[in-house]
């Protein structure tokens, strides 16, 4: 099983911060953002990793050497030097696409913004389904945060969900079938409402996790000294 990381994106809510740094490597308390996703998919075994770049890209260059003394293989997806060459998510994950996977094996998206304490084993347990094309992706989704209180979805008991409005949001996890990205052109697109269309299944998550979005959010995460528990690999 490999995963991908979102990368690349600008972050320009966190400016002046991100003027001279990518988001996802933005430490608090010692800990980059990305961090938090690279040790959940280590918990869970999940160590083969491609990271998509375009902002700032030559700040990641060294992560693979890096992260290679800590048991994890990491490729970078590059899409180009500035913010203004990034694929969006749906065009970053086609680009990614030869990285991650031969075709028929599912893969793990998440975003790297996103902290959290998500087990990652429990979007391992999915991957038969995804494989056997029972569903086509299984997401994870949280309580509506105070920025999103409109919601992108319904999550019922039984893991379906319906798209739109409701008392759930779109945790930026997720592990997805290649085959609905087969013949798409590597060209900024985004994920949504494109993703949609397919079999989907989903669940919620209540644990620790938050969207790192703008200067708010990251001062609250630098108060939270227990949070980087989670970043730790």
């Amino acid at each position: 099983m490999k995963a991908l990381i979102l990368a690349a994106g600008r972050g320009k809510r966190l400016r002046p911060l991100t003027d001279t740094c990518p988001k996802p490597l933005l430490k608090a308390n010692g800990c980059r953002l990305c961090d938090w996703s690279i040790a959940a998919l280590k918990r869970a075994g999940v160590t083969d990793i491609v990271m998509n770049t375009a902002h700032l890209a030559d700040a990641f260059e060294a992560l693979p050497a890096e992260l290679a003394g800590r048991g994890i293989h990491l490729a970078i997806s590059r899409e180009g030097d500035r913010h203004e060459d990034a694929l969006e998510s749906l065009g970053g994950i086609v680009k990614a696409l030869p990285l991650l996977t031969d075709g028929e094996s599912p893969f793990i998206v998440a975003a790297g913004d996103v902290v959290h304490a998500f087990p990652m084993e429990r979007l391992l347990a999915k991957a038969g389904a995804v494989r056997s094309g029972e569903i086509d992706g299984h997401l994870v989704a949280v309580p509506n945060p105070s920025y999103h209180a409109k919601g992108d979805l319904t999550v019922y008991e039984d893991g379906s969900l319906e798209p739109g409005a409701g008392p759930h949001t779109y945790g930026c996890l997720m592990i997805v079938s290649p085959r609905i990205f087969a013949g798409l052109p590597a060209v900024s697109s985004k994920l949504f409402p494109w993703l949609w269309q397919w079999r989907l299944t989903a669940e919620v998550w209540t644990g620790f996790w938050g969207n790192i979005g703008d200067p708010d959010e990251f001062a609250a995460l630098q108060s939270n000294r227990n949070a980087c528990k989670w970043a730790r690999f």
